[in-house]
């Protein structure tokens, strides 16, 4: 990982994409077609936000880029996904590590009976490149993550569900990765705690290099901390942008931020939005 000064949105997404998805179907169980046509860009550096309700395909889309679908007897049946250039379609989820890709799960996964630390110690397992090294990574999450310093010797199962999401990404940091791919952080979360990991995923993308490929059901927070959107309705991107314009677009204010020109919507006002949207048709 690198160091890096704080970067406007407008180079970040000028940079050249560490990710591409092109065109991608994915079926679960041969008959269930769950994406249908997604292609997304990552640039290198940058936060990119993969946004839509519950089912939208924003975790089939993760496990497709980090290779976990035929765990869940699904496959990509077409188009492409490519890492740095090369096509990912052969690699086992452990190479993509390897690579510098790494997700990290919805709901956290610690392992509950080891200690914080040595779930933090787990994610270096495929290291080679000395314990100096992996100390010195150590003593930089425990930076970003003092609270799990105060509780590194407690068992992971005995502590906040803040606390456990700390961990789990504190865990794929420990792999040096260059892209983490991280799935509903926010979920289960107080909104203050939700505040504190966005901001520290905003510190380790400015200050470490890492970039970020995050799915994320709260629209509002993610577009604030996000450099780029892409919205997923139904197994299809039916919107992306600048998180900047997407926060001002006027649809994505009323379906995804409760608001409108005329103030903050009820669900009542909204629920029969799927009548309305003009993407839909």
């Amino acid at each position: 990982m690198l160091d890096t000064a704080s970067t406007p949105a407008t180079d970040v997404l000028a940079n050249e994409a560490v990710l591409d998805v092109a065109n991608i179907e994915v079926i679960y169980n041969h008959v269930i077609l769950v994406l249908k046509g997604v292609s997304l860009s990552v640039p290198k550096g940058g936060i990119t936000a993969l946004l839509g309700g519950n089912g939208a395909g924003k975790t089939t889309t993760l496990k497709a880029i980090s290779n976990l679908l035929h765990s869940e007897r699904g496959e990509v049946t077409k188009g492409s996904i490519r890492y740095n250039g090369e096509s990912t379609a052969n690699l086992m989820p452990a190479d993509l590590v390897k690579k510098g890709v790494i997700q990290v799960m919805e709901g956290r996964h610690c392992f509950e009976h080891l200690t914080i630390e040595e779930n933090l110690m787990t994610g270096a397992y495929t290291r080679r490149d000395g314990r100096g090294k992996v100390s010195s990574d150590l003593e930089m999450v425990y930076n970003y993550f003092p609270r799990l310093k105060e509780r590194r010797k407690s068992q992971a199962g005995y502590t906040s569900g803040g606390e456990q999401q700390m961990c789990a990404i504190g865990r794929a940091l420990m792999s040096r990765p260059e892209t983490v791919l991280l799935d509903e952080p926010s979920m289960g979360l107080a909104p203050q705690l939700v505040e504190e990991i966005f901001g520290i995923v905003k510190d380790l993308n400015e200050r470490e290099g890492v970039t970020f490929l995050l799915a994320e059901q709260n629209t509002n927070v993610a577009l604030r901390f996000a450099h780029y959107g892409y919205i997923l309705e139904s197994g299809r991107v039916v919107m992306d942008g600048p998180a900047a314009e997407l926060r001002e677009n006027p649809d994505v204010k009323e379906f995804y931020l409760g608001m409108s020109d005329e103030g903050r919507k009820s669900y009542r006002d909204v629920r029969s939005y799927r009548r309305r949207k003009r993407w839909l048709g």
